[in-house]
């Protein structure tokens, strides 16, 4: 049972790490933040499961998660098409 909650750990320090590092281009953040969304998954299945606890929580954090991927390709559809390109710094709304 260890190997899994380390292997949960690992993949959410990756996914930080990943994000971190590629905060030039938004299609690579949101690959890194989706694997982050996948390992919280991955350790709230672990975590639900050790206890015998109920799977419905997973539903709705699937659903969300859903939601933010979708909101984040749609952010993403609309900077190429004003830009031209993915980069965060030629989307000039925020700075």
């Amino acid at each position: 049972m260890l190997i899994y909650f380390v292997g949960f750990i690992f993949m959410y320090i990756a996914g930080l790490f990943s994000f971190c590092l590629k905060r030039k281009h938004l299609l690579l953040m949101l690959l890194s933040l989706e694997f982050v969304v996948v390992s919280i998954y991955f350790g709230l299945f672990f975590f639900l499961g050790l206890f015998n606890l109920e799977f419905y929580f997973i539903m709705v954090f699937l659903t969300m998660s859903v939601c933010e991927g979708a909101l984040g390709l749609s952010i993403l559809v609309f900077l190429m098409r004003t830009y031209g390109n993915n980069y965060i710094q030629s989307f000039n709304l925020l700075w």
